[in-house]
């Protein structure tokens, strides 16, 4: 934990609640503990384990905009209501996310070392742009990130999926977080920047490394930017369809420097955040009575339960940070030019104004912040979504009975400002063998049929093998037909038709679709 450094001073421009200054520190369990400057909450330290409770406290007491404190005391506004952080994020004539407008830093209160000074520090990336210069970075990232076929990209996510379950489908328990979560989301995203030879157990131990800030984050940092030079070098000199090479490419003429932080960008901000979504979406499916009925019964999507994880988890509880550009008002606070403010997606999405019933299904309701908005709204949301949707359905189909392996009361989350980690997530299950994910789906002739199971022999142009007798994945070639949201279980069974119900030759309307899906 950062040792405390408070401040004597409260600035102005940040209403204080009465209070003990920090040379009334009060005890542990008094009300007053965990308060700093002008009776401040803070957002760190022992008043802050439940950040969730913390953040109902502000809301009840200011409003939907708090002030709070920052590390060493530093003063900063907590927007907690959703309509406000919908117009703080959309509105970059008054709020920017140039941190060289931040008073307390100006000021000195911030120094070099700050724990939060890697998230505010100012950098050229179009996460903290504006105007042209945001339109040229920003769309060089937008262009690359268009480029990305989304049914290859779901292929891929499917068959990495498969080859992660096949290292531990045949014991039977599993811990998913080390064994699942945390690989796939680097397996996904070294595919899409161009460096597949780079996914390692290395390079997912450097990223998590790195972002939390250990001891050893420094040279696990420059390990993934070595990777990330190697790569930047390699396709100025061979420039390729990928991610890296379409950014080098972009008629925006990016540096190397600008192609290197942009893919640190894109690769730390997207690991980041997917690991958490997969982590809360596989726990919610096999935890939550809501989904794992609806689940089993057909009656929810997995897209339809990661929606959901989006509201309750998001990925991110806050963003650092926005900055007043000039006085103003916001939530019935006024809030003066240089005051930093913190995008909260965690208690906007639990506003009551917009969600006065926790418990209500928010199916089909995309509204939440998790993603942010305005113009530095997440670009690679759609690939975020895509891993989670199709790792879930993945291992899902794989491991059909998989169970928690502890009481769900037992399970364990690591908290920062920032977000919420699940530490572990135990399961079991009955063993199964490993899949083939390699082979591809077949333009031969299809085997015959098992005996009683009368089926139209497609002809050579049309043929697809019946998901019992290919190994591609979930219900043999299932891999497409689960990233479309498709049947994995049963479907070959449900679609065959009765013989002499279809022209001979021609395969019925499901195989045609899955022919097409599948690019054949």
């Amino acid at each position: 934990m950062t040792p405390e450094n408070p401040s004597t001073a409260v600035p102005p421009g940040l209403a204080s609640d009465a209070g003990p200054g920090p040379a009334l520190a009060a005890p542990p369990g008094c009300p007053a503990h965990g308060r700093g400057p002008g009776g401040l909450k803070r957002l760190y330290g022992p008043g802050a384990q439940d950040l969730k409770e913390l953040y109902e406290q502000l809301r009840e007491k200011h409003g939907p905009v708090a002030p709070a404190l920052l590390h060493d005391d530093v003063p900063v506004w907590v927007v907690l209501g959703h309509a406000e952080n919908l117009h703080m994020v959309r509105t970059p004539s008054q709020f920017s996310r140039d941190s060289r407008l931040w008073t307390p830093l100006l000021d000195g209160m911030v120094k070099p070392d700050h724990p939060l000074m890697p998230h505010i520090a100012w950098q050229p990336i179009c996460a903290h742009a504006e105007g042209d210069e945001h339109k040229r970075l920003r769309g060089a990232v937008t262009s690359a990130l268009k480029a990305i076929d989304d049914r290859s990209l779901r292929r891929y996510i499917n068959r990495s999926s498969q080859r992660l379950v096949n290292d531990f489908c045949e014991k039977g328990r599993a811990e998913l977080i080390g064994r699942f979560v945390e690989h796939l989301p680097m397996a996904v995203m070294c595919h899409i920047l161009g460096m597949p030879d780079e996914y390692s157990d290395r390079m997912v131990h450097a990223a998590r490394d790195a972002l939390k800030g250990t001891e050893t984050a420094i040279a696990s940092h420059a390990y993934v930017m070595e990777a990330l030079t190697r790569l930047t070098a390699l396709r100025r000199a061979r420039p390729e369809a990928d991610f890296a090479g379409h950014l080098v490419n972009d008629p925006a003429g990016l540096s190397d420097d600008e192609v290197r932080e942009h893919l640190r960008l894109v690769l730390f901000a997207a690991y980041e955040a997917t690991v958490n979504l997969l982590s809360n979406a596989l726990r919610m499916v096999l935890t939550d009575p809501r989904f794992l009925a609806r689940l089993s019964g057909g009656q929810m999507t997995v897209p339809e339960a990661v929606e959901q994880s989006l509201w309750d988890e998001p990925p991110f509880s806050t963003v650092f940070a926005y900055f007043a550009k000039q006085d103003t008002e916001l939530g019935g606070q006024r809030i003066s030019r240089g005051d930093g403010l913190l995008f909260a997606p965690a208690p906007g999405n639990v506003d009551p104004r917009v969600r006065p019933d926790l418990s209500a299904n928010m199916q089909g309701n995309r509204s939440h912040l998790a993603f942010g908005g305005g113009p530095h709204e997440c670009p690679g949301q759609d690939i975020g979504r895509a891993i989670a949707e199709v790792g879930v359905d993945a291992l899902l189909a794989r491991l059909p009975d998989i169970q928690l392996d502890c009481e769900e009361d037992e399970l364990r989350w690591t908290t920062s400002i920032a977000s919420r980690h699940l530490v572990a997530l135990p399961v079991h299950f009955e063993p199964k063998p490993q899949q083939d994910v390699i082979a591809q789906p077949t333009h031969g002739e299809v085997p015959q049929p098992r005996d009683g199971l009368p089926m139209i022999r497609p002809s050579t142009a049309w043929s697809a093998a019946p998901p019992e007798t290919s190994a591609t994945g979930p219900a043999g070639a299932g891999e497409d037909t689960a990233a479309a949201g498709a049947p994995t279980r049963g479907a070959a069974t449900a679609a065959v038709p009765a013989q002499g119900t279809a022209a001979p030759g021609r395969p019925n309307a499901w195989r045609r679709f899955l022919a097409w899906w599948r690019g054949y």
